[in-house]
């Protein structure tokens, strides 16, 4: 079991990619997602990842802090923005 490094870099770029593009257009089969604790970034993800336990767990913990009121107009994340891109890069490569 080795870690793919280069994968897990070439998607974390691929979220921070999409985070910079335009910020109304979410691709299809992709949600929007705003992380962090003070500043909120949106990252835009794939759906897929809502049904995975790590993630499910992470909405868990977003729910019990933010409730479901999203004044942003989007899911919000109370997590660290590099754990938050660690977390999706291990998604990546399952």
């Amino acid at each position: 079991m080795g870690i793919h490094l280069p994968s897990m870099i070439l998607h974390a770029k691929q979220v921070l990619k999409f985070q910079s593009g335009n910020q109304l257009h979410v691709p299809k089969g992709h949600i929007a997602v705003y992380v962090g604790e003070m500043k909120k970034t949106r990252f835009v993800v794939p759906i897929s990842y809502l049904n995975h336990p790590c993630f499910l767990d992470l909405l868990g913990r977003a729910e019990e802090e933010f409730g479901f009121n999203h004044p942003m107009g989007g899911l919000t994340i109370p997590c660290d923005e590099d754990a938050f891109i660690d977390l999706t890069s291990r998604l990546h490569s399952c």
